[in-house]
């Protein structure tokens, strides 16, 4: 299916991803979102805390430096502690420095005050931003995100992940919503595949799937069709129910 919309990637980094200690929920997140809000997303990659690997993912990802997709969005590697290396790979992908923001300490300095706590040298880090970024706001926990040609770097912990997202995604400029229709049969996939090639021939411009599923009392096959048009998408199901005699 062919798109006009922008096209996204999606970089989540944690070597607690990796090792399966940590189930990864962020990407799912931004999936559905960016759907929902008329973005292409093309990639999810997943790579450890190593600064070669993300310098080297950034910029096969972010089109601004010669990458495949439109904007890049991470997860994780921002946080005190040795291991948050994100933003110094992300400082070098886009060739600037890295420094204490002024901008982003007041704010760690104001959530400090507020709970009576120390801006120690560990909490401090969490206010290293590339030269030239502009901050993503954090409204659980204070510590910015931050935006650098087309990646958008965020953190990792979910609630400030999601936060983070509710806030950027309303400033950037959006394409058309997917949307999609589905329907059960019980049936297996093998058995719908010639009717649904047919009109997937039909219908280019549509993305038409078929996913199994398997229950205690039985299986079947869930059949869906997605677009950007609203009556084409109709028309593409209205085509399968008719085939399959649904």
């Amino acid at each position: 299916m062919q798109s006009d919309n922008p096209t996204a990637a999606i970089l989540v980094i944690g070597d607690e991803i990796l090792s399966g200690r940590t189930r990864e929920g962020n990407a799912h997140h931004l999936a559905k979102l960016l759907s929902a809000t008329g973005f292409d997303l093309r990639e999810i990659r997943v790579v450890a805390d190593d600064q070669d690997q993300i310098v080297a993912a950034i910029r096969a990802l972010d089109s601004s430096l010669g990458g495949a997709c439109g904007l890049l969005f991470t997860s994780g590697g921002i946080g005190p502690t040795h291991d948050d290396i994100t933003a110094d790979a992300v400082a070098a992908a886009h060739g600037t420095t890295i420094e204490i923001n002024a901008q982003a300490r007041a704010l760690l300095q104001a959530r400090c005050d507020r709970m009576g706590t120390e801006l120690t040298p560990n909490r401090l880090r969490m206010a290293r931003i590339p030269v030239g970024a502009t901050l993503i706001d954090n409204a659980v926990s204070a510590a910015p995100g931050f935006s650098i040609g087309n990646t958008h770097v965020m953190a990792g912990v979910p609630e400030v992940f999601r936060g983070m997202v509710d806030w950027l995604i309303p400033r950037l400029a959006p394409g058309r919503p997917m949307l999609s229709q589905s329907v059960e049969v019980l049936r297996g996939e093998s058995d719908v595949a010639e009717d649904l090639k047919a009109v997937a021939a039909e219908y280019p411009d549509l993305a038409l799937g078929s996913y199994p599923f398997h229950r205690p009392s039985g299986f079947g096959t869930n059949l869906v069709v997605r677009g950007l048009d609203a009556e084409r998408v109709a028309s593409a199901m209205a085509e399968v129910k008719r085939r399959l005699a649904l």
